[in-house]
């Protein structure tokens, strides 16, 4: 699986380039804007941009999904289409995506995971998580989302929806010890 990390955008915004090394499909997770950039790296290594998902519905993650469409041809997953729901598998080339509901920064947020890596959107940050002040957030909602996501195994890292921590990528076990909600959420594993 190849993951390409890019900042984007004034809001400090992650977009993701996954992609199947055997066929080169590749997806993206929020483009946030410069389509035009996330376009020309992808056809830098060779990639074919098929699918766009968004981890939520919030402009700074959504505003360039229609460039990057008009610039690749790509399908814009939308957030009812049956392949996010729940439990279930989004498939690009032979990397299989398994899509987790993480209500609480938004009514809507979701969290893709595959081969040890997980996007989390604004629902977890390196160091922090996402805001529930907006509209549809809910502070305990979130702290439930995140300790699901505390489930999988410790060596997963953490692929964030913003640059907002000391580092653009961390574990889940370093998100256990230092993460400022871990003892409020109930995943700390310190002391």
């Amino acid at each position: 699986m190849i993951v390409k990390q890019l900042l984007v955008g004034p809001m400090a915004v992650f977009a993701y380039i996954v992609a199947c090394e055997k066929t080169g499909q590749a997806l993206v997770i929020d483009p946030g804007a410069e389509a035009d950039r996330i376009a020309k790296e992808a056809q830098e290594l060779d990639l074919t941009i098929s699918h766009i998902i968004n981890t939520h519905a919030h402009w700074d993650h959504t505003s360039d999904n229609d460039r990057l469409r008009e610039l690749t041809g790509a399908q814009i997953v939308s957030r009812d289409d049956p392949r996010l729901d729940q439990d279930r598998e989004f498939r690009v080339g032979e990397v299989v995506l398994e899509v987790f509901h993480t209500p609480g920064h938004s009514p809507d947020g979701i969290c893709l995971y595959a081969d040890g890596q997980l996007f989390t959107g604004d629902t977890l940050f390196v160091g922090d998580s996402g805001r529930t002040d907006l509209a549809g957030g809910h502070r305990p909602t979130l702290g439930a989302s995140i300790r699901r996501l505390m489930e999988l195994p410790d060596r997963t890292v953490v692929w964030p929806g913003h640059h907002y921590g000391p580092t653009p990528s961390s574990t889940l076990a370093w998100e256990k010890r230092h993460n400022v909600n871990a003892r409020e959420y109930g995943y700390y594993s310190g002391d």
